[in-house]
């Protein structure tokens, strides 16, 4: 069904029971996405050869558990998507949502753009360009959502993704054990940019060892 590069010559670790529980009906997909990074991923310098054995724990349940503090039909726009991460994964488990992968670097984006179209993901729309650029505004702006995942301290990252994000919409970050210190850190860059005082939210408990940390802040104005 799916086309990977060098299939043959591809180990990945087998899904855990707890892809399941995240995909459903939709695991054959989140597989066929872990045979892309664990192969054109690695050889594109995407992903570090190193990721390989804990794709599923780190990278792809880590990012896919996103989905639970995200509305049902929303709008998402993931902000330096890299190898699709956050957003692939969130957009398998999550076929209501509409996602936009927003990448700047052009073999990063042709990446994207082959595995989108490899595994039928209907949803899912590539844009190259930068979230601070016009352009990337007038084509991703006025966002539910707008996610990332290890992309910049925070304060930049608010002024990033907050200019994306309607009025009443939010961005949603992944993080390290560290934002709530960034929270207070970069709290008057977080409040010029529109952002409310921000939350963190742990989502994932009962498929992950490590839960993942969210850092949610609403653009009121």
């Amino acid at each position: 069904m799916f086309h990977v590069e060098h299939p043959d010559e591809i180990s990945v670790p087998a899904a855990p029971s707890s892809a399941n529980e995240v995909f459903g009906s939709r695991v054959k997909l989140a597989e066929a996405y872990a045979v892309w990074l664990a192969g054109a991923g690695i050889e594109r310098g995407l992903i570090g050869p190193r990721e390989v054995d804990r794709l599923w724990e780190r990278h792809i349940l880590n990012s896919a558990v996103l989905g639970d503090v995200i509305d049902d039909d929303a709008r998402v726009v993931d902000v330096g998507s890299g190898a699709g991460l956050p957003g692939i994964p969130l957009a398998i488990a999550r076929p209501d949502l509409h996602v936009q992968l927003l990448e700047p670097l052009l073999r990063r984006t042709t990446f994207l753009k082959e595995v989108v179209e490899d595994l039928g993901l209907i949803n899912v729309e590539v844009i190259r360009g930068r979230a601070e650029e016009r352009e990337s505004i007038r084509a991703a702006g006025n966002a539910d959502v707008v996610t990332s995942r290890a992309v910049a301290p925070l304060g930049k990252l608010t002024g990033w993704s907050l200019p994306l994000v309607r009025k009443g919409g939010s961005m949603r970050a992944l993080k390290g054990a560290s934002v709530s210190e960034e929270l207070v850190r970069d709290a008057r860059e977080i409040k010029k940019f529109g952002g409310d005082s921000g939350r963190v939210e742990v989502v994932g408990q009962s498929v992950l060892a490590e839960p993942t940390q969210v850092v949610i802040i609403e653009r009121i104005k």
